[in-house]
């Protein structure tokens, strides 16, 4: 038993510890929810592009008065994308490391403070049908044999801005002497708690349309070349009427956008996945027949945005120029919006 024991100590099994990850802003730092790949909804630290990520990690020994071997402890802040069908093929877009200590031995429990500042973070967290994009700390002692890790998890929003220009979406769509109907939506950028605001204009209806509906359809992309996957996922149903239009009739639309599960449109992230909304308009005939016509709105997550590099005038400027036909994150991004 006795060699045993000895034996288990000399191959580093004897002692082992735990670890634990604490930042230094943990009671007053936001907390985001954010579904895991389970679709479990959990709550995380919630942190911005450019923002300093520090705390410490404590090392906590299981058996007091032993000694731990170690090769050195580290800390590191990544952001990765995993595709589902290259399970194990991890591709980090993020990786920073910070040495806490020198390989060695630790005779009793300890903390060690790490600092990852002003850290760059260009995407925004997102898990989906076929890929997810995470951010993590991971605290590792190195170990000869079975290193000891611990990771936490963090989510990362991506404010936008636009201007005040935001062209509507004005659409004629037919069917050649049966029916001719003209939409229009108020805006073609929508940010997360929007209403999308529109109206139907019946000009000429000669079937008998029996229900109508707005669809908000999310397109996941995913891959490359011949490995390219698309995932669309209904994620909004408004019913426009029952029953059957007359000529002349127009119908308001109003669709509140912020009691649904949505994220910022994303377009070739890291070259990986794109993430699109389209709003899709439905007319069923009483024959069951469907017509539907398709287009793609740009979401955005909207921020108290706060700039200390540039003059108002110069932001705004700034911002008309960047944003005509993409939305662009602000230099400094501080606050999100609530309302």
């Amino acid at each position: 038993k006795h060699l045993f024991f000895a034996a288990m100590s000399f191959f580093g099994f004897g002692q082992s510890a735990d670890i634990d990850i604490v930042l230094n802003d943990a009671d007053t730092r936001k907390k985001a929810e954010h579904k895991s790949e389970d679709g479990r909804k959990d709550k995380y630290f919630l942190f911005y592009d450019g923002e300093t990520v520090a705390g410490k990690v404590n090392v906590n020994l299981k058996y007091p008065g032993k000694r731990l071997e170690h090769n050195g402890i580290k800390i590191e802040f990544v952001g990765q994308i995993e595709l589902y069908y290259d399970r194990g093929n991890h591709h980090e877009f993020v990786s920073l490391v910070k040495d806490l200590a020198r390989p060695g031995e630790l005779t009793q429990s300890q903390s060690f403070d790490f600092e990852f500042t002003h850290v760059e973070k260009p995407y925004e967290s997102y898990t989906g049908q076929n890929v997810k994009l995470r951010y993590f700390l991971r605290a590792t002692v190195g170990r000869r044999l079975n290193d000891i890790s611990k990771e936490l998890d963090i989510v990362v929003h991506t404010l936008s801005t636009y201007p005040e220009l935001n062209s509507s979406i004005k659409m004629e769509v037919g069917i050649e002497d049966c029916l001719h109907i003209e939409f229009e939506y108020n805006k073609s950028k929508y940010h997360l708690k929007d209403v999308i605001v529109g109206k139907i204009y019946f000009l000429l209806v000669r079937i008998k349309i029996k229900h109508m509906e707005i669809d908000i359809i999310k397109r996941e992309t995913t891959g490359t070349g011949p490995n390219v996957y698309h995932e669309n996922d209904t994620i909004a149903k408004y019913e426009i009427m029952d029953g059957a239009p007359v000529r002349g009739e127009s119908i308001p639309i109003r669709l509140f956008l912020a009691g649904y599960e949505l994220t910022p449109t994303m377009r070739d992230v890291n070259k990986k996945f794109s993430v699109r909304y389209y709003l899709n308009l439905v007319l069923i005939d009483e024959e069951e027949r469907r017509y539907f016509k398709q287009q793609e709105i740009t979401l955005w997550r909207k921020g108290d945005i706060v700039r200390k590099s540039m003059s108002h005038q110069a932001a705004i400027a700034s911002q008309r120029f960047e944003s005509s036909s993409h939305p662009e994150k602000s230099p400094t991004q501080e606050i999100e919006e609530n309302s």
